[in-house]
């Protein structure tokens, strides 16, 4: 997918998450088989910073973070318009993710 990503691309990261408390973002929640925890997903809105020679992807978070994601993984996908439309709010803005 590192070829079809620029920076400054709009994406979407599921990240199965575990805890004993879900947050209010988490969706498809499940139990653990002892009851304790539960395994959720969180939707992550995230814009793309850098493309690594390997192919790996330099995403930018809302609040400045940096992550580095493999640009083959099956929860990683590129926004479409319509996410990109309503969404707006979600994604970092092309300024506040760069790079200081």
């Amino acid at each position: 997918m590192s070829g079809l990503l620029q920076p400054g691309d709009c994406v979407i990261y599921r990240k199965h998450k575990f805890s004993d408390h879900p947050g209010p973002n988490a969706t498809e929640i499940a139990p653990a088989e002892s009851g304790d925890n539960y395994s959720y997903v969180v939707v992550k809105y995230y814009r793309v910073l850098q493309v690594l020679p390997d192919g790996r992807l330099v995403v930018g978070t809302k609040r400045g973070r940096q992550r580095t994601l493999s640009s083959s993984d099956p929860a990683l996908r590129r926004a479409n318009w319509l996410q990109r439309r309503i969404w707006a709010w979600r994604f970092p803005t092309s300024d506040s993710s760069l790079p200081s």
